[in-house]
């Protein structure tokens, strides 16, 4: 207990050199959008500018591949000549959304960086979704371009829309080439709009979430102080030299965790992004570790339990110096089982708490913390404040559960086109309610429970209401309950109860082909129980999730 509290005292040390007067991180307060909060005093005011600094990086790797690279150097070179197509071409200016639609690719980062040169907003949507999803995605966010991969080209095609659509391997060398040399620049105020990604609500309908320039550079810059804290633990002074780290991105583009806290800020500290490509396999991934001798990784929990599976003494996984576990809960068990096998996860093993609406992680556990109390998910990061507030918003005690409140320069402008919801998750003064539970000890965060109905399934949040509505559009449906249950590898995967008049006349198999062709695969349940009971429901016509049983 006396070594964990030292070790804290060292650290708010260190901190409050970084962040005090005179300080590489030098932090003042400024009343944003109304309310009043920490912010660098010296920082960038746009993406771009994070974009042009990057071009002193010059020959070092900004994205790898297995099998393509691109330089710091050449990516700018490469976006300022998309940014010129896009905007003499077809007439992209500021406030409008461009929609990126593919795989993890070093052209979907570029795409990303070529909108920001000219004020527009890049729109990033789940390269998983069904035509009908993206059809929703296309309707709300209004894209004047979309830019996509080509599986995804052909899944657009399906939708029937007349949006322009640019595809990766094809179009964008030649626009590239056409227009290189330029470089198109759009001033934007620190508050407008930078990207928009999705994620689903409680309603059903996926929820636009809109994370502004102030949003990114703040985040960017948490990278960077987090570098400062490692230089002061080390007895160093802050360094904002290229320090030659390699970053494995395994998770998605169109999430936070690999757009805002893995691809942006590695502009500014000069580290190569090495990107994993196609289906996920042990065998690959470990030999993309060795081969591009990767120093970082933060795992999706279900990605670092399969590897427990298989012979990792057959890889040299030596450079992994660390090594975190994100986007859904981990359980202590794991983390144990991960130290047993895995040599960078006994000394650098940290988790995190965050969503999609806070940008980036509001809390983080470092390895001494996370050893000594595997069930927290660390403490409030610099430039975030918590709350733990009851359903009238009183703040409660250290020890009681509640909501998880979150404030900070990184949290969200709101939920794109949609003014209620954004009231609803965000007030007056700025606070996000996160519709996450949990409680503070002795400083730390411990999660009490999600929402409700949210069901985890290898790192990907899967909301019960919008598969039933789909569900229940079958013509044989009366009603439908989609519910979470525990699993081993992914944490938890999809089980619906399908309520019809006779069970003798729909088969599972005929249920799960029809919502397979709406849904993206990792909603479609798994397991089903077809009956002619009606649900359990309280007097208010809500179904009692909790009283429904797959027996």
């Amino acid at each position: 207990m006396t070594q964990s509290v030292d070790i804290q005292a060292f650290a708010a040390q260190i901190a409050a050199k970084l962040t005090g007067p005179g300080g590489p991180f030098e932090m003042t307060v400024e009343q944003v959008l109304g309310a009043p909060i920490p912010l660098l005093k010296d920082r960038a005011r746009s993406l771009v500018e994070l974009l042009e600094s990057s071009r002193a990086h010059g020959d070092r790797d900004y994205l790898v591949t297995a099998d393509r690279r691109v330089s710091f150097a050449e990516h700018v070179e490469a976006a300022g000549a998309l940014a010129a197509a896009l905007a003499q071409r077809y007439g992209i200016g500021k406030g409008d959304r461009v929609g990126i639609l593919a795989a993890n690719d070093p052209d979907w980062v570029l795409a990303f960086w070529a909108v920001q040169c000219l004020g527009a907003v890049p729109v990033g949507y789940n390269a998983w979704w069904a035509p009908r999803e993206i059809a929703y995605g296309l309707e709300h966010s209004q894209p004047v371009v979309v830019i996509a991969d080509a599986k995804r080209a052909e899944l657009l095609a399906e939708t029937g829309t007349r949006i322009p659509v640019l595809t990766m391997a094809g179009d964008l060398p030649k626009l590239i080439a056409e227009y290189r040399g330029e470089f198109p620049k759009t001033a934007v105020d620190e508050d407008d709009p930078a990207v928009i990604l999705y994620t689903s609500g409680t309603t059903g309908r996926p929820k636009g979430v809109v994370h502004t320039h102030r949003n990114l550079v703040a985040i960017s810059n948490y990278h960077r102080f987090t570098d400062g804290m490692l230089d002061g633990f080390m007895g160093k002074e802050y360094d904002p030299a290229p320090r030659d780290r390699r970053y494995l991105m395994t998770s998605p583009l169109f999430h936070i965790a690999c757009l805002h806290n893995l691809v942006i800020p590695r502009v500014v500290t000069g580290d190569a992004v090495v990107i994993y490509q196609g289906a996920y396999e042990v065998d690959r991934l470990c030999q993309l570790i060795e081969s591009q001798r990767v120093t970082h990784w933060a795992a999706v929990p279900t990605m670092a339990s399969r590897m427990l599976h298989h012979d990792l003494s057959r890889y040299d996984l030596s450079t992994l110096s660390a090594f975190s576990l994100n986007t859904a809960p981990s359980s202590p068990a794991l983390q144990a089982r991960l130290r047993e096998r895995l040599p960078v996860a006994q000394v650098a093993l940290t988790t995190s708490y965050g969503c999609t609406e806070s940008g980036t992680a509001a809390t983080v556990a470092n390895p001494i913390e996370l050893a000594a109390h595997p069930e927290t998910v660390g403490r409030p990061i610099v430039g975030v404040s918590v709350e733990i507030r009851d359903p009238d918003g009183t703040v409660l005690p250290d020890g009681e559960p509640g909501e998880i409140c979150v404030r900070s320069p990184y949290v969200m402008l709101g939920y794109w086109n949609d003014e209620s919801a954004t009231a609803a998750a965000i007030d007056e003064n700025r606070w996000l309610r996160t519709g996450d539970f949990g409680f503070m000890h002795e400083g730390r965060l411990q999660m009490a429970g999600r929402r409700s109905d949210l069901i985890l399934r290898g790192g990907e949040n899967v909301y019960p209401t919008e598969i039933e509505n789909v569900i229940d559009e079958h013509p044989a449906v009366l009603e439908s309950v989609v519910i979470g249950l525990p699993h081993d590898d992914l944490g938890e995967q999809v089980a619906a109860v399908v309520v019809v008049e006779d069970p003798r006349a729909l088969t599972v198999d005929e249920l799960r082909e029809f919502v397979a062709g709406q849904l993206a695969y990792f909603k479609v349940p798994v397991q089903w129980r077809i009956t002619a009971d009606p649900l359990p429901r309280n007097v208010t016509g809500k179904v009692l999730r909790r009283e429904v049983t797959m027996s």
